[in-house]
Formats: structure tokens, sequence, C-alpha cells
């Protein structure tokens, strides 16, 4: 109990007579009677508790942010390695099954990635170096249509005249740019060279052993070994199954375009086709930064009535087309919305560049059926308890 001194007002003794003070009460507390006097309402601790979280897990992203930036000459290549390595280990993995030793097997395969590297390299470099001149004069042609289609709405010749300069100006900074970058960039040889030596490198030991280290990163999750064999095998499963679903709908988008290019009369049709097959690997934006090049490529080398055509097809081929094969083609693969696609993709490229592109969206979907997983788990563990005890499975809410 906790005395405490209470002074009444007003309730007073007389002090002359027998020189006494003011009259004191004393009253006894019950220490609990006191709890949650000072205590602050549940919401609000929830709230804070919540804002401390969210900061921690800022602080963590800044943290790995900046510690990937300090280390990506490292971390870069192995990360790339690791995305190509989940793609194509189930190969590795067949030709083991028929006898081929798993090191062969991962020479192989990285010998067979290397060529069509270089393949794809060597059409779209060699189509644009090839074309290069001709390209640049039947684009100032097509800067000439323009303007005069301008001046035609109403537009002053000096806005004119300035649009073109401009135009004229970005043009030819993109190309050389464009073939400085590819061809001449030898300032930066050295580093491409290490960044390619490292992929490779690691790329083959991720092949070779890849069933070892999963294994290994398995025993030093932390957690049971069956939620730690769980989350490997989604996490690998969203990047297969995204990254098949992604190359079907690619193929798709090339074969449209081409076709496309053809009629139309396009120049660089094999060149176009890379492109459109590769930018489909980055979500969205790949897909009409790839639309972008086959535009600018059919203005400059079939005029603008076929650069027009060229936008159609384009908004047939990622657009209606694509939405009535995408579903097929990627299936269950990802099971997100596609505005959470778009918003993690974009999300992901601000934080870690063109790898958070390519991996937002699979990393995703690798976590949200983690989740679904665990408390499928979690429930069926429930009512197996539930059931053992005699208590059976807990009865439905009614409607």
């Amino acid at each position: 109990m906790i005395r405490g001194r209470l002074h009444r007002r007003g309730h007073v003794r007389d002090a002359g007579a027998e020189g006494t003070t003011p009259a004191d009460d004393y009253v006894e507390i019950d220490p609990s009677e006191l709890s949650g006097v000072f205590r602050a309402p549940d919401w609000l601790r929830d709230a804070g508790m919540m804002s401390w979280l969210l900061v921690g897990i800022a602080l963590l992203a800044t943290s790995l942010v900046a510690l990937l930036g300090l280390t990506q000459v490292i971390v870069m290549p192995v990360i790339s390695a690791s995305i190509v390595a989940a793609v194509a280990s189930p190969v590795v993995a067949w030709l083991e099954g028929h006898h081929v030793p798993r090191a062969l097997g991962a020479a192989l395969m990285l010998v067979t990635i290397f060529a069509l590297a270089v393949g794809l390299f060597l059409i779209i470099i060699g189509g644009i170096t090839n074309e290069a001149g001709s390209l640049q004069s039947l684009l100032a042609d097509a800067k000439d249509t323009i303007g005069n289609w301008l001046k035609d709405l109403g537009i002053d010749q000096s806005q004119v005249d300035s649009a073109k300069q401009s135009a004229a100006s970005g043009l030819s900074d993109s190309f050389s740019a464009l073939l400085d970058g590819a061809l001449h960039g030898v300032a930066r040889l050295s580093s491409l060279a290490f960044f390619l030596a490292m992929t490779a490198l690691s790329l083959f030991f991720l092949l070779k052993d890849g069933p070892q280290i999963r294994a290994w990163a398995e025993g030093h999750l932390g957690v049971p070994k069956a939620v730690a064999q769980t989350v490997t095998k989604r996490v690998l499963g969203s990047l297969r199954g995204y990254f098949l679903g992604v190359t079907v709908v690619a193929a798709f988008n090339a074969v449209v375009v081409t076709i496309g290019a053809l009629i139309l009369g396009v120049p660089l049709v094999g060149t176009i086709a890379v492109v459109t097959f590769l930018g489909a690997y980055i979500p969205y934006l790949g897909a009409w930064a790839a639309a972008g090049f086959s535009v600018l490529i059919a203005l400059g080398g079939a005029g603008p009535e076929a650069a027009g055509g060229m936008i159609i097809v384009q908004l047939l081929a990622n657009g209606v087309l694509q939405q009535l094969v995408q579903p097929f083609a990627m299936g269950a693969a990802l099971g997100i919305h596609p505005l959470a696609v778009l918003i993690v993709t974009i999300a992901g490229g601000a934080l870690f560049g063109t790898v958070g592109l390519v991996l937002a969206a699979p990393v995703v979907s690798a976590i949200t059926r983690i989740s679904a997983d665990l408390a499928r788990a979690r429930a069926e563990a429930e009512e197996q308890a539930a059931t053992v005890s005699g208590a059976g499975p807990p009865a439905p809410s009614p409607a």
C-alpha cells in the first residue's frame, strides 16, 4: 500500500489555541489502481512501434544499397551469374541425369551461353554499323518531312527550324554515343572484360556446385530445414517460371514486330527482332524502349509512313496481342497484380538499377508465395493438433 498526505481545503484546526497546523488526512492507495493511469493508448504504442520498425527497415535498405554500391565490382557479376544459373541449372541437371558429368555439363552450358551472347551482340552492333551512314541521311529527310507537317499545322517557321535543329543534334549525338559506346569505348574495355570474366567464373561454379551451394544456404538461414527448403524452392521456382513466361512473351513480340517490319519494308529487321526480344526481359520499360528503337529505325530507313505503321505494330504487340498471350505464357508464375508488378519494378530499378528491374517482380512473387505456404502449413499443423487432442477441427464461423 502507498500512504499519501491529502490536504482538504477549508478543514483546519484552531492554530492559535494549541499551536497546531492545519489538519491533514492520510489515504491509502493500492498500486494496482495506478496501472494504466499514465499508460499510452494501445493504438499509439502500436503506431510508435511500427514507426521504429519502418525506420529500421529504411536504414537497413539504405545500408544495403550503399554496400552494394561499394562492392558492385564483385557483387554485380555474382548476381548476374546467379540469375542465369537459376534459369539454366535444370538443363545441367538433365545432362547429369543422362550420364554427363556435372562439371562438363556446366562447361557446355557456359560455352552455349557465351556463343549466344556474342551472336546477339554482333547482330545488333553489326547491323547498326552497316546502316549508320544511310540511316543518318534518311533521318535527316524524315526530319524535313516532320518539319513540313508542323508548318502545315500553322506552327511558326522559327519554331519549326528550332525543332529541326534540336532533332538533328539529338539524332547525331544518339548515333555517335551508340557507336562510340559500343565500338570505341576503349577506356571501359578493361572493366567490361573483368565483369564478363567474373560473371563467367561465377556462373560455372554456380552451375557445377549448385546443389551443394543450395544445401549450405538452407542450413544457414536460421529456420527449420523444411521452411528453408520451401524458401529456396519458391525463389528458384519464381525465377524460372517468370523467365520462362517472359521468354515466351518476348518471342511472340519479336515475331509480331518482325512480320510488321518485313511488311513495311523497314531495314535492320534482324536487329529490330533481337532488340525487341531482349527488351522484353526488362518489364514494361524494356519493351517500350525497344519499340522506340524500332520506330526510329523505321523513320530513318523507310520514311514517316513506315514509322507510323511501326507504331501501330508496336501498340498491337505490346498491348492487345500481348494481353491475349501473356496470361497463358506466365500462368501462375507470379500470382501478383500487374499494377503491383509495375510498382515494384520501378521501385527496384530506382534502388538497384537494372538488376532491380529484372529481379523485383520474381522476388516479390516468391515472398508472396512463401508467406502463403507458411500460413497454410501453420493452419494445417493447428488443425492436426486439434484433431489429435480430440477437440476436432474448429467449426466454421457462421456466414
